[in-house]
């Protein structure tokens, strides 16, 4: 590829000129590849989704780190993949790859060696070949069974020598052909959270309630008729900055918090002559065991408070959590 007029190095240029050109031309690379799609990536797309074992991704030197970032994407948006390096591959890897598998090999050149060579083995186990190179007359693309073009017009290097836009073009075209399988499958968002449970990602979606609540006799609870004094020790006992108000039936009629006895100060109460019932909140925000953990994070924020009961579906008092049990869960 020859150098363009752009492509040459300039002193009057800044750093923050030449960065904005390169974005700017990666920009121009994706958007092309994008108003080149046909029906190639659609039988690329069925091919890896009726694929009956593993997508195996390879590329040699600046491709290879791509190919492993597409091997990654695709295996947690649920389509089992690994990478292949395809220098290892003549020398014993190549018996990672069974029949059912489906290779996705990436050259911007589509001539690099080390993927030429392993082709006739490919075709012989009766894998399929999916190329992605800028050279949709080369060897790679040629052979394949579908190639998809990701041809560019220049790279963003000054020097027209390193793999930028290029590699770029590859990354977003490899992208766009995990998240189409991925909507085709009917992936889910916890389909995704289960792939990834030590990520916060993975936390919030998939931690419920019920996993991090206080329960049992860890709920600060006080009968409708006790006093204020009483529900003030379960609340120092439990410390949750809160009791809980239930009747005979351990359903919960109200909430007292140390907002409410703020209040009561202010309103001279007589602590030892109150009954909680005329100082609760009949109106406590609750939140269902099943929920997720996240959803009572944005309920506390939404309300501004700092604890919740739970309830089950009947109504009844299940549990209690406060800011301080979501943090530790690391939801929030």
């Amino acid at each position: 590829m020859g150098i363009s007029k752009f492509q040459k190095f300039d002193s009057k240029t800044t750093p923050i000129e030449l960065a904005k050109k390169v974005l700017m031309i990666e920009a121009s690379a994706v958007e092309s590849i994008a108003h080149k799609l046909d029906e190639s990536f659609t039988q690329a797309t069925n091919l890896i989704l009726h694929c009956k074992g593993r997508v195996v991704v390879s590329g040699m030197g600046k491709s290879g780190h791509i190919a492993n970032k597409i091997a990654a994407t695709f295996a947690s948006t649920g389509t089992p993949a690994f990478f292949m390096h395809p220098a290892e591959a003549s020398h014993g890897d190549l018996g990672m790859i069974t029949k059912d598998d489906v290779v996705i090999a990436l050259s911007n050149s589509g001539e690099n060696d080390e993927l030429v060579v392993i082709i006739p083995l490919l075709k012989r186990l009766g894998a399929k070949l999916i190329s992605i190179t800028g050279k949709p007359r080369s060897t790679l693309a040629n052979q394949a069974d579908i190639h998809l073009d990701a041809q560019v017009a220049e790279e963003a290097c000054p020097l027209g020598l390193s793999p930028t836009a290029s590699t770029t073009a590859a990354l977003a075209l490899g992208d766009a052909l995990a998240i189409a399988v991925l909507d085709q499958r009917g992936f889910s968002a916890e389909d995704f959270a289960l792939s990834h449970p030590g990520g916060s990602l993975g936390r919030k979606l998939l931690v419920r309630v019920s996993d991090i609540m206080r329960q049992d006799k860890a709920i600060p609870t006080v009968d409708v008729n006790a006093s204020l004094k009483t529900a003030l020790l379960e609340m120092s006992r439990k410390g949750l900055g809160m009791t809980t108000i239930v009747d005979d039936k351990h359903f919960p009629v109200g909430i007292f918090t140390d907002g409410d006895l703020r209040r009561a100060f202010e309103n001279g109460i007589d602590i030892g002559q109150t009954m909680v019932k005329d100082v609760m909140n009949i109106h406590p925000t609750h939140i269902k065991h099943y929920q997720l953990a996240v959803d009572a994070v944005e309920l506390m924020e939404q309300k501004k408070i700092t604890s919740l009961i739970v309830i089950d579906d009947q109504g009844f008092l299940v549990g209690a959590l406060n800011m301080h049990d979501l943090l530790i869960a690391k939801v929030v």
